[in-house]
């Protein structure tokens, strides 16, 4: 239904994906256990060629791919987006060396990547990041915790913020924040899974004197922070498309639902009630998603608005996919909340999106700083 005007190809891809999602990746996503990272999954991803695609294509592609897997299999779409979460910042800052020892094995399915970001008193405020990295001889030694991190404990490496140098005072905001590549096999290094409202791979990390070298670092040292808040900034517009994804998906289902359920003499779409709330629900699902491309385009132009423009996408959308949802819910009434149900389990799928990768308050600080300068 949107305006926007995405050429023919892109077009047809879309219909692909979604075809291709319902076909290859739903399947796999329906076998695999709670709480765990579905790692066949993931190969079929690496197999598709969908991982690499994501990790080299421009933020407007990321967006469309990510909205069209949600629509038919929110775990393909989650899988998907946690690899290249976690892999971006190499993508981004890694060394020859890393990229070439992770970035074929992520793309295969091979490796999962976890972005170690969150931790207890950290999360929201990611300046107040409290994991040190303390000298030790030529390198470090990371002690500390990370909390909410998904894949975590099951992930074969993690990117994960420290404080180095002038920055070790969690008082000293983003400055002294390095990033590293850490293997999960490093001594030291221990996780434990978190059981959360909707059963994805997330668990806390124990750093215990964990080594790392210079040849871990990502990027420069004391300049971590940028590497993170560049990944976000590409990943929170992708973050709305997801919610669009599954808010068309919500969308969807009522309205099959409203033309064909009779109540009070007809259907349900006779009830001016009702069809007044579908209207509602569809223009706030296309405003979504007109709000999440227009950030995707302004990042990829490098356009100066891109904080402002991703921090309103993903506030927005993701907002906008809880209405859509929680509407398409209550128009299908209690077999909605029958367990096993697609809108019960987008229910749980879509309450998250508005805390991670910064919360809705974080989103609307960050337009609020942006447009005061």
């Amino acid at each position: 239904m949107s305006v926007f005007s995405l050429d023919p190809v892109r077009t047809a891809w879309c219909a692909e994906l979604r075809a291709l999602t319902a076909r290859r990746l739903r399947p796999l996503a329906e076998r695999g256990g709670p709480g765990r990272v579905n790692r066949p999954l993931v190969m079929e991803l690496g197999r598709l060629g969908l991982l690499e695609r994501m990790l080299t294509s421009s933020a407007l592609d990321l967006c469309l791919l990510r909205e069209s897997l949600a629509q038919e299999c929110t775990e393909a779409e989650t899988a998907l987006a946690l690899q290249g979460l976690g892999t971006y910042p190499v993508v981004l800052a890694g060394t020859e060396r890393q990229r070439d020892r992770w970035l074929p094995e992520v793309c295969a399915g091979r490796a999962v990547a976890a972005f170690a970001l969150s931790e207890p008193g950290a999360g929201s405020d990611a300046a107040a990041l409290a994991l040190r990295a303390a000298p030790d001889g030529g390198g470090w030694r990371l002690t500390g915790e990370k909390r909410w991190i998904s894949n975590a404990p099951e992930a074969d490496f993690y990117t994960v913020f420290a404080r180095t140098g002038e920055g070790a005072d969690p008082g000293s905001g983003a400055r002294g924040v390095t990033a590293f590549l850490v293997p999960a096999d490093r001594p030291g290094l221990t996780g434990s899974p978190l059981e959360m409202l909707s059963p994805h791979p997330v668990g806390a990390l124990a750093f215990d004197a964990v080594p790392v070298t210079r040849e871990d670092v990502l990027g420069e040292v004391g300049r971590g922070f940028r590497t993170a808040m560049t990944t976000l900034n590409l990943f929170r517009p992708s973050v709305g498309a997801f919610a669009v994804g599954m808010a068309q998906a919500a969308l969807d289902a009522t309205l099959e639902h409203t033309a064909t359920r009779t109540a009070f003499g007809g259907p349900l779409k006779d009830l001016q009630s009702v069809a007044h709330q579908v209207a509602e629900m569809a223009t706030r699902t296309e405003a979504a998603r007109l709000l999440v491309y227009a950030a995707a385009c302004a990042y990829d132009t490098g356009a100066p608005d891109v904080p402002a423009r991703s921090a309103m996408a993903k506030l927005y959308a993701t907002e906008a996919a809880q209405y859509v949802v929680d509407a398409a819910v209550q128009l299908h009434g209690a077999r909605a909340l029958q367990r096993g149900h697609p809108l019960e389990h987008l229910y749980r799928e879509v309450r998250a999106p508005r805390i991670y990768e910064g919360a809705t308050e974080v989103q609307r600080t960050i337009i609020a700083k942006e447009l005061y300068g």
